[in-house]
């Protein structure tokens, strides 16, 4: 994949009666920044979620700050990352996540591009990797075990197969930057071919 350029996408969300969510990439001098908000009504509540994931330029996470505003009010997390070894806002080591190079908000599919771009697999290819899984909407924290495979592409887009322990398997379409474009029984994109 070649280096992307600024990347917006809209999706809605398919797993809940209303859910919208829009996101983009964007190219900084010394890496990669995420930014992305999701509205959903029904299912799990109303709520607001917005976040900012910091990338390198290898596409390991540096950074990353969540925020859900529902009825109860608004809640944030932030953390940091060097290495794989992270912190909170507070500057507190968090050991159950050392290792952990990428980082799955669960309220939206942009994040896939991390794991998707920062291993960079041939088809037939998958790896096991660690991520930081931030529950949206209680804003959980907790390290799961993932796999990304890699398949041939159909219909011009890039196909994956995800898998985590808590989720089951889920068939993604990425287009040629590694945004979703069709996330299976999650999220599908809206316009993926326009701007």
């Amino acid at each position: 994949m070649s280096s992307p350029t600024e990347h917006p996408a809209a999706w809605s969300r398919t797993d809940v009666p209303e859910g919208l969510g829009l996101g983009t990439l964007l190219p900084e001098p010394d890496g990669f920044r995420l930014e992305a908000g999701e509205t959903v009504v029904g299912g799990e509540g109303r709520f607001f979620t917005r976040f900012t994931v910091r990338t390198d330029l290898a596409w390991t996470t540096t950074e990353v700050r969540a925020e859900v505003v529902s009825a109860a009010g608004s809640e944030v997390v932030i953390l940091r990352a060097q290495g794989g070894h992270w912190v909170d806002d507070r500057g507190r080591e968090l050991p159950e996540l050392v290792g952990c190079l990428d980082v799955d908000v669960a309220a939206t599919p942009l994040t896939n591009t991390l794991p998707i771009r920062r291993l960079g697999l041939n088809p037939g290819e998958h790896r096991d990797i660690a991520v930081v899984w931030i529950d949206v909407p209680s804003l959980r924290i907790r390290r799961v075990r993932q796999r990304y495979t890699r398949h041939p592409a159909e219909g011009g887009l890039e196909q994956y197969t995800y898998r985590d322990p808590l989720h089951g398997e889920y068939r993604l379409s990425v287009d040629g930057d590694g945004v979703v474009v069709d996330y299976e029984r999650f999220a599908r994109r809206l316009r993926p071919g326009g701007p």
